[in-house]
């Protein structure tokens, strides 16, 4: 029997929201501070996704100030696909609110925002059978939207705040058979998070609860999987249900510490007197029926392509000017000209290697661990040196230094599970190699860039960066370990 691995797609990929178009399955994900937001996956087979773009990737869709705090920008999207189009909905927490954009192809591209008339967070989209389009938020409300124009139709009404638990939240409607069913979120999205069930003959209401709610919990166990919660479920063409969540994988001593934020688990859904029934979210289920693994593309980037892999991300934005793949061919060249240049991809993996070979220039880069701007570990070159810099909140300290020889160099970190002997989650080894061959740096404890230390909702993004002048990039590897 073909079995999968949770999570089915690792690293910072929260609040997934999954459709079905023939046998293709489309997922979106949140992307809060950064820029371009909402990445988009495509499956055959709901196990093996691969990135096909990012909804949101011009300034014109996503404006996110300097002034951008972390974990705020863009949360909890629903894909959905309906009358030939794809809508995707979610909100700018501090900016434009709730908006809906839409593309003929989920390739993109995507159309300009329309603003949605209605306040709150994570907006759903269901139509009914005469075609009228409802909304649901947080909290949970209701109501029917022109989707071409994002104006409230009727209400927004109170329709059902689950059962009791704190932040009753990403809620999403689904018509099965006679009944309206509304999914949503309870109990915060860390050890309390759950995932609750109610029904009604129409959208509007009244509904009645799942006599076994929470349908899902992971809360006071010591399962390796959890803060399941925020979840969506899809069926297949052969008619069977399934459901992908968030998820953490905590590790390490009391209380533990989970460092790549919360990922996407699938976990399969049966229906029990007309109730969806979930199990316990495993590390290893019986895959589905479809098998389709995708050849995915390398994970070491070597700058030659015309244009950026879909998975790079920056900070708020990423300015014309910070970056260039033709000013110098085959290599991705950062200016600081205008401020702090980063570019990363999320740490997918518990155990990993990632590793860079740079040409520093005049300036300051290197390779960088980032939970946020308070909380990030650096491997920098500057000056004829190269050091490591941890930065832990308000405290800013560099840890290791050793003379290097001008030109370029390959700068790494490893990333381990094993033993550290301080009981957090992981370690960081950071070495550097230049003529003379490789040389540990040092080694950080990992529970400082983690959740429960930074706090927020994102996960690690290892990438690079340049603070002054200008820098140079021959390639950029990262490895599962």
């Amino acid at each position: 029997m073909r079995t999968y691995d949770n999570p089915v797609i690792g690293g910072f990929h929260p609040d997934p929201s999954v459709c079905r178009v023939g046998e293709d399955y489309y997922l979106a994900c949140s992307s809060f501070e950064y820029f371009p937001g909402v990445p988009l996956f495509h499956s055959r087979d709901l196990v093996h996704w691969r990135q096909i773009g990012n909804a949101l990737d011009r300034p014109g869709q996503l404006d996110l100030p300097d002034d951008t705090p972390a974990s705020a920008g863009i949360y909890a999207p629903t894909l959905r696909h309906h009358d030939g189009r794809f809508y995707l909905i979610t909100t700018d927490v501090r900016g434009k609110g709730n908006f809906l954009v839409t593309a003929d192809r989920p390739e993109g591209p995507w159309s300009d925002p329309v603003l949605v008339d209605m306040p709150g967070i994570d907006p759903d989209l269901a139509w009914d059978e005469d075609g009228t389009c409802w909304c649901a938020v947080a909290g949970v409300r209701v109501a029917a939207i022109d989707p071409t124009t994002g104006k409230v139709l009727e209400g927004p009404f109170p329709v059902w705040s689950g059962t009791g638990l704190q932040h009753p939240e990403a809620p999403h409607l689904y018509r099965v058979g006679d009944w309206w069913y509304l999914m949503l979120a309870e109990g915060g999205t860390a050890h309390g998070h759950s995932v609750s069930m109610a029904r009604a003959r129409s959208p509007r209401g009244p509904y009645e609860p799942a006599p076994t709610n929470p349908i899902l919990s992971h809360r006071s166990t010591d399962l390796p999987i959890q803060s399941t919660g925020h979840a969506d479920l899809v069926t297949t063409p052969d008619g069977t249900w399934w459901m992908v969540l968030l998820g953490t994988r905590p590790r390490g001593w009391f209380p533990g510490f989970h460092v790549l934020g919360r990922e996407t688990f699938l976990t399969p859904v049966e229906w029990v007197d007309g109730w969806p029934r979930v199990g316990p979210v495993r590390e290893q289920h019986p895959a589905p029926k479809a098998w389709h693994p995708f050849q995915l593309p390398p994970v070491r980037d070597d700058f030659d392509a015309p244009t950026l892999a879909f998975s790079w991300i920056s900070p708020r934005s990423r300015p014309d000017g910070s970056w260039s793949l033709t000013e110098r061919p085959g290599w991705l060249t950062l200016d600081a000209q205008a401020g702090p240049a980063f570019l990363g991809r999320r740490q997918q993996h518990p155990d990993c290697r990632a590793a860079v070979r740079i040409d520093p220039g005049s300036g300051y880069a290197g390779l960088s661990v980032r939970m946020d701007e308070a909380h990030h570990y650096d491997i920098e070159v500057a000056g004829g040196a190269v050091s490591v810099v941890a930065r832990i909140g308000p405290v800013l300290q560099q840890v290791a230094e050793r003379p290097v020889p001008p030109g370029p160099l390959t700068l790494a970190v490893t990333i381990s599970t094993a033993d550290t002997g301080t009981r957090g989650p992981d370690s960081l080894t950071f070495s550097v190699e230049g003529p003379e061959g490789a040389v540990e740096l040092t080694e950080l404890d990992g529970r400082y860039l983690s959740t429960q230390v930074a706090g927020g909702f994102t996960g690690r993004v290892i990438g690079m960066y340049v603070t002054e002048g200008t820098a140079a990039f021959d390639w950029f590897d990262y490895e599962r370990q």
